[in-house]
């Protein structure tokens, strides 16, 4: 039986609540969970010194204070937008090799143990060049090689690496992913594991199990220490709360996903609450849908 766990991703919190005090106040006293998965766009990793490391002590702090754990960083939606390590410029690939080494250190600062999320996207050109995009992806494994032993020397645990839900942002088939993390682990000097998402497999190029949460939760997850839950008709990456509104259009079943893990071996998991709400939404009710949420999958985990 896995141990799973609940958390949040603090993606809510974007531009709405970037104080450290107020956002681990509301985590803790409002939410009630213990993990919290820090969104690189509360704070770009890039951000000049002193004030990085004075923000990542006050976040830390904070967490302290209130009895959390920052466990884990992520890319976040501004990294998202970008190709970064397979980009077709070289020089690009090499700023976005210096963006993850930059992450890598924020993550220490905030006393994680791991970091990752999105690593790259084909351009169209490079993604219908079968030799193009091989090259690439060669190239990434080297990127996560050097990036692994930073991460090393930086006293995290492990990388992260999110299946997307784009053809041309590797992997998103089954195969694909059972393929990388053997060729890539291979030669890391830290583990590179998987943060899936319940979300992600609605790739239009793809088909069958590919397409479905529970084949990848079966197969994938016993090297997915985390996963984003999100609920969504499967046809899009909707990012939707669980309430009771989307729990009737979505596919998602906390039962199901709980089964699924446990079949799969894996031993312990988080799950992160990743419900993305516009910015133009009302800030009370963002709050009062991720509670709902956090609440239907706490009946479910205890």
């Amino acid at each position: 039986m896995a141990r799973i766990s609940l958390g949040i991703n603090n993606c809510f919190a974007v531009k709405r609540w970037p104080e450290p005090e107020m956002l681990m106040e509301i985590i803790a006293q409002e939410l009630g969970v213990k993990y919290v998965q820090f969104s690189f766009d509360l704070l770009d990793p890039r951000t000049s010194e002193p004030v990085r490391s004075k923000m990542c002590r006050l976040y830390k702090e904070a967490a302290i204070k209130y009895g959390l754990e920052i466990q884990s960083t992520f890319s976040g939606i501004c990294a998202y937008s970008y190709n970064l390590m397979l980009h077709p410029d070289p020089g690009m690939r090499m700023d976005a090799v210096k963006w993850f080494e930059e992450a890598i250190t924020v993550t220490s600062l905030l006393g994680a143990e791991a970091t990752g999320g999105h690593l790259g996207a084909l351009s169209m050109r490079d993604w219908q060049n079968n030799t193009g995009s091989s090259q690439l992806l060669e190239e990434m494994y080297l990127f996560l090689q050097h990036l692994s032993a930073v991460a090393r020397f930086h006293n995290l645990n492990y990388l992260i690496w999110e299946p997307m839900p784009v053809a041309r942002e590797m992997p998103c088939r089954i195969d694909q992913a059972k393929k990388f993390y053997e060729e890539v682990n291979a030669k890391t000097a830290l583990p590179v594991y998987y943060c899936l998402d319940l979300g992600h497999q609605c790739t239009y190029t793809e088909e069958g199990k590919d397409q479905d949460p529970y084949a990848w939760l079966t197969e994938v997850g016993s090297f997915s220490p985390m996963i984003h839950i999100q609920q969504t008709d499967g046809l899009r990456d909707h990012h939707w709360p669980f309430t009771k509104e989307y729990n009737k259009l979505g596919i998602i079943d906390p039962e199901r996903v709980i089964a699924a893990l446990n079949e799969s071996g894996a031993e312990e998991v988080i799950l992160y609450l990743e419900a993305i709400h516009g910015f133009e939404e009302n800030e009370q009710k963002v709050l009062d849908e991720i509670k709902e949420s956090i609440d239907y999958w706490r009946d479910y985990l205890e």
